[in-house]
This record gives structure tokens, C-alpha cells and sequence, in this order.
């Protein structure tokens, strides 16, 4: 079982501390590491054979892009992002699934093009340090705004 695969069933059992919300294609979830703070990834429900965007049947693709949006519109709203940066990788699990990173001026400091740069330019041991995760508190509180504003535009 994969990776995404493994979070879903924890879900499902009431157990991952990072759940948001169940939309009609995928999962809502808090980043583990927030060095982004607002992090979130948006889980397709499904696996098997479906690990590109032209898998998906024209109008279920269309529901998950439409939810992926939504999803990033709350996101950028709740953590106050200048830009949104998404990403949809998969050669670690190989299961749809949108990294949505909300993007403030310095949040890579001084890497990349002079602080400027796509995510990936900040050292991972950094980005995923354990320094990075939120507290028990924090957590439940970026949960509730980002359910606030999905709400909102659902």
C-alpha cells in the first residue's frame, strides 16, 4: 500500500491528526511540516492505475481540478499567501495528489534567485526538519481557520 494510501485508511479510522475535510474526490490535509506555513495537500481518493491527470474520465478530472482549486482558494485565504505555488509529482507515490504551498516574500530566505524560486530550491533537511511541525494547538487551530474558509466557498 502506498504512502497516500496508508493516510486515506487513517482517515477513514478517525486517526490522522491532519485532516481538514472529505470533499467529493479527495482529502483535505495540513502539510506534517509547515517551514510553508498553510502547507496543505489535497489527496485523490482513489489509486490502481490512475497516477496522471489523463487517467481520470473527462468529468471526474474536471471535479477534482475544480475541488483542487477551491481547496487552494481557502488555503491562500486562511495563511494570507502572496501565490500559490501547486504541485502534482508522484515518482515518490505514485498516487494523484496536490502539494498546495502558500508563498510569502523570504519564505526560501536568501536561496535560489536572490530569495526567489520555486519551493524546491529550499533545502529539504530544512523544509522537513521535525522544527517544522506544528504544535497540537497550532495545528488544531490552522485546521479550524482552513475548514472556516472551505466552508465559506463550498
Amino acid at each position: 500500500m502506498c504512502l497516500i494510501c496508508e493516510r486515506i485508511e487513517t482517515i477513514k479510522k478517525g486517526g490522522n491528526p491532519y485532516f481538514v475535510k472529505e470533499l467529493e474526490t479527495g482529502y483535505v490535509v495540513i502539510g506534517d511540516n509547515q517551514h510553508f506555513h498553510g502547507y496543505t495537500l489535497f489527496l485523490y481518493k482513489h489509486h490502481g492505475e490512475k497516477t496522471e491527470l489523463f487517467h481520470l474520465a473527462p468529468a471526474e478530472r474536471a471535479k477534482f481540478l475544480e475541488e483542487m482549486t477551491i481547496v487552494a482558494e481557502a488555503v491562500s485565504r486562511t495563511f494570507d499567501a502572496e501565490k500559490i505555488n501547486y504541485e502534482l509529482l508522484g515518482m515518490g507515490d505514485a498516487h494523484l495528489h496536490w502539494h498546495l504551498f502558500p508563498r510569502i516574500s523570504g519564505d526560501i530566505e536568501n536561496y535560489g534567485n536572490n530569495g526567489r524560486g520555486p519551493v524546491w530550491w529550499y533545502p529539504m533537511e530544512k523544509m522537513y526538519s521535525d522544527d517544522n511541525r506544528p504544535g497540537k494547538e497550532e495545528l488544531a487551530e490552522m485546521k479550524r481557520k482552513l475548514l472556516d474558509e472551505l466552508e465559506k466557498l463550498l
